[in-house]
C-alpha cells in the first residue's frame, strides 16, 4: 500500500488545504473577543511563590498599598509661596477625588500629619490646611518642614524648590489611567512650576499600554516590509501574499489558542507575533529551490515535488530545532515563560504543517510564465548575489586556517566580554531618556529620597521588644548604616516617630531628637500619637503586638543591584551589631529584585537546556556527532559573540536580551542544519555521478570515496545555491525586527539591533566560517568515507 505523503495530496487538492486552513483560522480568531492583557511583572511569579506571600503578608500586617505614585511639583525659585502653595492643595483636592486613588492615605502638604507641641501638650494635625497668608506664615510653615525629620526629603528637597504629593492606589488600579489623569488636572495649572509623574505602577501600566499599542503597530508593519522584500526577491505577487498568509496563520493559530485557553496576554507573549512572523521567513529556502528547481525542469508540480524532497529534511528539523529551544522554556517555573515557550513552539509547528501543505498547494495556482520569469534570474552562474555568496564560501574553503584563526580571536575577545555582563532589570530605563516617565523618575530621584521603594522589616519573638529602647537604637542605628549607600535617598521608621515625639514635649530641644530611655515613655509617646494621628501614621510602621517594625527604604535607582545592596548592608550590620531580631526585605523593590533573579535565570537555565537538546536533534538530523558538532559551531559563535557586545558595551542582560538568546539558538541552527544537509546532499549526489566511484558504489553503497575538488566544488555551490535561501531568509528575518529600532521603548530598540545584527552576523558565519571548518576538518568529518 502507498505511503502517505502530504506534500502530494497538497499538491493534487490545493483548493482543498486552502479552504480547509482558511476554516481552520477563522475558528481560532473567533477567540480573539476573550482576550486579556496583564502587564504586571508581580504575576510572572507564580500567587505561591514566597516573595509574593511574603509580600501579601507584609502589606496586611502594616496596612501598606501595594503601588504609589508620585507626583512632582518643582519651582527654581522655591514652592514656598502662596501661588505654588495654593496649586499644592488645588491639586491634592482633585487627585483625592480620582477613582482607585486611596484618598484617606494620600500624603502632601495639606494632607500630611504634622507633630508639634502647644504649652506641653502634642498636637498631631495635618501640616497645611491653608494658604499662610502672610509672610510670617510662610516662615513658620518653612520652620515646620525644615525641622522635622520626616519630611525633609520625603516632602520637602533640601533646596525647597520641590515637594511631591504621594498617591497610594488601591488595589487593581491602573497606574496608567491615574497618571493620566494627574496629568490632565496638573495641566489646568499656569505658571513657572513644573510638575512630574513618577512611580512603578507609572512606568508598569504605561509600558504595557505603549507595548500593545507597539505591537499593534508594528507587526502589520513588519509584515508589509516582508512582503515588499520578498516581492523585490522573487517579482512574484502570489509568492509574496503565500508567505505572508503562512505567517499570519501561524500567529492567529497561536493566540487563537493562547486566548481560548483562558492564558492572558503578558509582555513576553505580546511579542510572539513579530517572533513567528520572523521565524516563517524560514519557508524562503522553499521558494529559493522551487525556483531552481522549475528553471531545471520545466514542470510545475514536478519542480514542486523536487523541491520538498530537496529541502524537506533541513526544513522539518531546523523547524524542529527551533520548536524545541522554545518549547523547553514550558519546563521553566516562572508561567509567562511557559507561555511564551508554548506559545512560539505551536506556531513553529503550524508554520511547518504549512510549509508542508499550505505552500505546495499555492505554488500550484501560480502561472508557468510568471514562474518562467522568474526563474531566469535564479542563474547560479549569472546571478550577482550568488556570485558574491559563492566567493564569500570561496573565501572559508580556500583560506580555513586563516579564518578559523580570525574565528578564534573573536571568540576569545567575546569570552572576555561575557565576564563583564550584569544581570539586571529596571524598568525606568524601558523608556528612552527624553520620555516623560524617565524624565520624571531622573528628577524626583536627584530631588527627593527617591522613587524606588523598599521595606526592611524587623521581627521579634518577643511582644513589645519593638518599645524597648535597645530595639529603637539598633533600628536607629541601622537606618543610618544604610543611609551611607549612595542608592538610599532616605529611610523612615517608627524611631522617627519617637524621636520627633520626644523633642516637641521637650520645647522642641535638639538633644531630646534621640530614643527616650526607658520602654514606657516610648510606649506613651506612641500611644500619645496613635491618638491623633491617621490610622497609618503609626500602622504603616509597626504591629500591634509590638513584635515587627517596617523601615521604608526610599531608592534612587529601579537597578535591582540598589536593593541587592541594601539587603547586604543589611547582613553586614548584623555581624557586627547582633541581635535577637531578624531582618527581612520586602516591598517592590525587593519584588523586582527576585522577580529579576528568577524570570532571567529562569530563561538561562532554559536556554542551557535548550543547547543540549538543539544538540541532541543536530546528531539525529547528520546521523553523526562529528557533524553535528560542525553544525554547532556558527550557533555557539553567533551566542557567544552577541554575549560579548552585550559585556563590552555595558548593556545590562534584561529580559530581552535573554529572549534574544533562545531566538539567535534557533536561527543559527537553522542556517547550520540548511547548509550542512544541502551540502551532503550535493557532495553525495557529485560523487554518485562520478564514473569512477560506480564500482565502490556497488560493492559498498553505504560508503563513498572523498575527493578534494569535489569538496570544495560542493561547498561554493552550497554557498551559491542553498545559501541565497540562507541570506535571504536573514534579510527577511532582520528586515521584519528593524521596524522596532524605531519605537519609544529600548527594549524593543535593544531586541531591533540586536536581531539585524546577529542574522547578519549568523548568514555571513554560516557560508564562510562552515566551509573553513569542513575543509579543515575533513580528514576528520570523512574518515572512511561519507556516510
Amino acid at each position: 500500500m502507498r505511503r502517505f505523503s502530504l506534500i502530494e495530496f497538497s499538491v493534487e487538492h490545493p483548493r482543498l488545504i486552502v479552504i480547509l486552513a482558511i476554516i481552520f483560522t477563522l475558528i481560532f480568531m473567533t477567540q480573539f473577543p476573550k482576550m486579556k492583557t496583564d502587564t504586571n511583572p508581580k504575576n510572572m511569579l507564580p500567587e505561591t511563590s514566597d516573595v509574593r506571600v511574603w509580600n501579601d503578608e507584609v502589606e496586611k500586617t502594616f496596612s501598606l498599598y501595594e503601588d504609589m505614585i508620585m507626583v512632582g511639583i518643582e519651582n527654581e525659585k522655591g514652592i514656598l509661596n502662596r501661588e505654588t502653595l495654593g496649586k499644592i492643595i488645588r491639586i491634592t483636592d482633585e487627585i483625592l477625588k480620582i477613582k482607585g486613588v486611596a484618598a484617606r492615605d494620600v500624603n502632601s502638604f495639606s494632607t500630611i500629619t504634622n507633630v508639634a507641641a502647644e504649652t506641653g501638650i502634642l498636637k498631631v494635625a495635618p501640616l497645611m490646611t491653608e494658604v499662610p497668608k502672610t509672610d510670617e506664615g510662610i516662615e513658620s510653615l518653612k520652620k515646620m518642614l525644615f525641622e522635622n525629620p520626616l519630611f525633609v526629603d520625603r516632602i520637602i528637597s533640601k533646596d525647597g524648590k520641590t515637594t511631591a504629593i504621594y498617591v497610594p492606589l488601591e488595589k487593581g488600579a491602573n497606574g496608567k489611567e491615574i497618571a493620566d489623569r494627574i496629568r490632565e488636572i496638573i495641566k489646568k495649572e499656569k505658571g513657572e512650576e513644573k510638575y512630574y509623574v513618577a512611580g512603578d505602577p507609572v512606568a508598569r501600566d504605561t509600558f504595557g499600554a505603549v507595548m500593545f499599542k507597539l505591537m499593534a503597530i508594528f507587526s502589520p508593519i513588519a509584515g508589509m516590509i516582508m512582503f515588499i522584500a520578498i516581492y523585490l526577491m522573487f517579482r512574484n505577487l502570489s509568492l509574496s501574499i503565500s508567505m505572508m498568509m503562512v505567517a499570519m496563520i501561524s500567529i492567529i493559530w497561536s493566540m487563537g489558542l493562547l486566548i481560548g485557553l483562558g492564558f492572558p496576554i503578558h509582555i513576553m507573549s505580546s511579542m510572539s507575533p513579530v517572533f513567528l512572523m520572523a521565524i516563517a521567513t524560514d519557508s524562503i529556502h522553499i521558494f529559493n529551490e522551487y525556483y531552481f528547481r522549475y528553471r531545471e525542469r520545466k514542470d510545475k508540480k514536478a519542480a514542486i515535488l523536487e523541491t520538498m524532497h530537496a529541502v524537506g529534511r533541513p526544513v522539518r528539523y531546523t523547524a524542529l530545532a527551533t520548536a524545541a529551544g522554545f518549547a523547553v522554556l514550558m519546563l521553566m517555573h516562572i508561567i509567562p515563560v511557559k507561555v511564551f515557550g508554548g506559545l512560539v513552539a505551536f506556531g513553529t509547528i503550524v508554520l511547518r504543517l504549512l510549509s508542508f501543505s499550505f505552500i505546495p498547494a499555492v505554488l500550484t495556482f501560480i502561472k508557468e510564465e510568471k514562474i518562467e520569469r522568474a526563474s531566469k534570474r535564479e542563474d547560479i552562474e549569472l546571478s550577482r548575489t550568488t556570485k558574491l555568496l559563492k566567493n564569500l564560501g570561496s573565501f572559508g574553503a580556500h583560506r580555513p586556517k586563516a579564518t578559523v584563526f580570525v574565528g578564534l580571536i573573536l571568540l576569545v575577545a567575546a569570552v572576555i566580554g561575557t565576564t563583564r555582563i550584569v544581570v539586571n532589570n529596571n524598568m525606568v530605563e524601558w523608556f528612552k531618556k527624553n520620555s516623560e516617565v524617565r524624565i520624571a523618575d531622573t528628577v524626583m530621584n536627584q530631588a527627593l529620597g527617591g522613587t524606588s521603594l523598599g521595606y526592611v522589616v524587623a521581627i521579634s519573638k518577643e511582644e513589645e521588644y519593638i518599645k524597648t529602647p535597645e530595639a529603637m537604637r539598633y533600628i536607629e542605628g541601622l537606618q543610618r548604616h544604610l543611609e551611607k549607600l549612595s542608592m538610599v535617598g532616605k529611610t523612615t521608621s517608627v524611631v522617627d516617630i519617637v524621636e520627633r515625639v520626644n523633642r516637641v514635649l521637650h520645647d522642641d530641644d535638639p538633644q531630646y531628637d534621640a530614643v527616650p530611655k526607658t520602654k514606657e515613655e516610648i510606649g506613651q509617646y506612641l500611644f500619645m500619637f496613635s491618638m491623633s494621628a491617621k490610622p497609618s501614621d503609626l500602622d504603616n510602621m509597626v504591629d500591634y503586638p509590638f513584635q515587627k517594625a517596617n523601615i521604608w527604604v526610599q531608592l534612587k535607582t529601579w537597578d535591582v543591584q540598589a536593593m541587592r545592596d541594601v539587603i547586604k548592608a543589611v547582613e553586614e550590620y548584623k555581624k557586627t551589631h547582633p541581635t535577637p531580631m531578624e531582618f527581612k526585605p520586602s516591598g517592590i523593590a525587593y519584588f523586582n529584585l527576585v522577580w529579576n533573579d528568577e524570570v532571567l535565570y529562569d530563561m538561562l537555565r532554559g536556554f542551557i537546556l535548550a543547547l543540549i537538546v538543539v544538540f541532541v536533534i543536530l546528531v539525529f538530523n547528520f546521523r553523526s556527532v562529528k557533524w553535528a558538532i560542525v553544525g554547532y559551531m556558527p550557533l555557539l559563535f553567533t551566542i557567544l559573540l552577541i554575549y560579548g557586545v552585550v559585556g563590552f558595551i555595558g548593556k545590562d542582560f534584561d529580559m530581552p536580551i535573554s529572549v534574544l538568546s533562545c531566538l539567535s539558538l534557533g536561527m543559527a541552527v537553522d542556517f547550520a542544519i540548511h547548509f550542512i544537509s544541502r551540502f551532503k546532499q550535493r557532495l553525495t549526489e557529485s560523487q554518485g555521478s562520478e564514473v569512477r566511484s560506480q564500482k565502490l558504489k556497488t560493492e559498498h553503497p553505504k560508503l563513498l570515496t572523498l575527493d578534494s575538488g569535489l569538496l570544495t566544488e560542493a561547498l561554493l555551490w552550497t554557498a551559491a545555491r542553498p545559501g541565497k535561501g540562507i541570506m535571504r531568509n536573514a534579510v527577511l528575518f532582520a528586515a521584519a525586527f528593524s521596524v522596532m529600532l524605531f519605537a519609544p521603548l529600548t527594549p524593543y530598540i535593544t531586541v531591533g539591533a540586536f536581531i539585524v545584527s546577529m542574522m547578519m552576523l549568523s548568514a555571513v558565519m554560516t557560508i564562510i566560517y562552515l566551509p573553513a571548518l569542513i575543509t579543515l576538518l575533513q580528514g576528520w568529518l570523512f574518515k572512511g568515507g561519507l556516510r
